[in-house]
């Protein structure tokens, strides 16, 4: 386990195994892990190899245990201690089985700068519905990984001029997003209201969504991504609970059009959450989540609007993070404009997507606190099979 010494304000929850043990519910502070499992008891719902049986518990449990783990940090936790493993010494698990996974592309400046690379000609860069709606679509529930997996190249049908080939991707893409992880299910057929969101969201992972370029932009009219998406999506080991957010909500940007009644949102709509993306040990972007156009309340109940329900571990993606500026661009479409300019990762090495061997890290503070870490994620690049 890497060493990101989450604090006391953070205590986030994750599935470690320690040596020779079986997998059980951790939280992580300083250099060390709480092991629930030791703190409840063994027939609790932390004994088990997934936070799912913790997250379905709803907010009252979620409250109570939170409590209890403060308590029992307040006292001091030392590698050592009954029920306290250094590090080092677990391994860390997916923390959550993911029931569905949906992602949406709720970062105006990236929308934009998304359509003026690929449609130049269009003197509008966002399609009518972009500031109706939150724009999303399903993914594969399967494919989403936790840090430390390598992500291995796509291959796909990619389009030649007139010629359609099948091969790996020359266009390996990656994209700065937050996840928002559910805990507390809905009913089927009964859309779940923006002001609900506390009541069945659990907390908030770092997310990055690994694109193949060259393969969605041949697929994806007249349905969206398919292929050049559903390959993988990592996302951090540990989940920050909503309440560890407290204090660091802003307001986005005006939203005009006015929205419909079911996307209102009566409070500071995102979480001011500083972002910062390495390739090859060189920081090439440094995005703030605070900026997103629609915020996760108003995404949970679009996606539910129809009647959909929500599910124990369902994950659903905000959409790149970005800005109209250099530093804070989210994606390397962005980074390189569509391919067409290379950018530097120091040392005279430059890059327009990625390349074999790669190694990419997001992390992430509340509120630009590097003393609030949201954790990291960090995947390497494998040649395609």
């Amino acid at each position: 386990m890497s060493a990101l010494h989450f604090g006391t304000r953070t205590l986030p929850y994750g599935v470690v195994s320690p040596s020779g043990g079986r997998p059980r519910v951790g939280v992580a502070v300083d250099d060390v892990v709480l092991d629930l499992a030791h703190l409840f008891g063994p027939s609790s719902e932390f004994a088990a190899a997934s936070l799912n049986p913790f997250m379905a518990a709803g907010p009252a449990r979620w409250a109570e245990v939170r409590d209890a783990v403060r308590a029992r940090v307040d006292q001091g936790v030392e590698s050592g201690q009954a029920g306290v493993h250094a590090a080092g010494a677990v391994s860390v698990l997916m923390p959550f089985e993911v029931a569905d996974f949906v992602d949406f592309f709720s970062g105006i400046e990236h929308a934009t700068n998304a359509g003026r690379i690929l449609r130049p000609d269009e003197e509008e860069p966002l399609k009518p519905n972009y500031r109706r709606l939150p724009v999303g679509y399903h993914g594969r529930a399967g494919t989403v990984v936790p840090s430390d997996v390598d992500v291995v190249r796509p291959a796909g049908q990619i389009r030649q001029g007139d010629e359609v080939i099948e091969a790996p991707t020359r266009r390996l893409d990656v994209e700065v997003e937050l996840g928002y992880v559910v805990g507390v299910p809905s009913e089927h057929g009964r859309p779940v209201p923006s002001d609900r969101f506390h009541d069945h969201v659990f907390g908030v992972v770092l997310l990055l969504d690994w694109s193949a370029r060259d393969i969605q932009a041949w697929e994806y009219q007249p349905l969206g991504p398919f292929l050049g998406k559903s390959f993988a999506t990592s996302i951090s080991s540990w989940v920050v609970p909503l309440d560890a957010v407290d204090g660091a909500w802003v307001d986005g940007p005006q939203q005009e059009p006015a929205v419909l009644d079911y996307l209102r949102v009566d409070e500071p709509r995102n979480p001011s959450i500083w972002l910062e993306l390495e390739l090859e040990g060189h920081v090439v972007s440094r995005p703030v989540a605070g900026s997103l156009y629609w915020s996760p309340a108003q995404q949970m109940a679009h996606m539910t609007r129809n009647g959909a329900s929500l599910r124990t571990g369902d994950l659903y993606g905000t959409g790149t993070i970005s800005s109209f500026e250099v530093e804070g661009q989210g994606s390397l479409l962005e980074l390189s404009w569509g391919g067409s300019r290379e950018f530097s990762l120091g040392g005279g090495a430059v890059r327009s997507f990625l390349e074999d061997g790669d190694r990419v890290v997001l992390r992430g503070w509340i509120g630009g606190d590097r003393s609030r870490p949201m954790g990291e994620i960090a995947a390497r690049i494998r040649p395609a099979l």
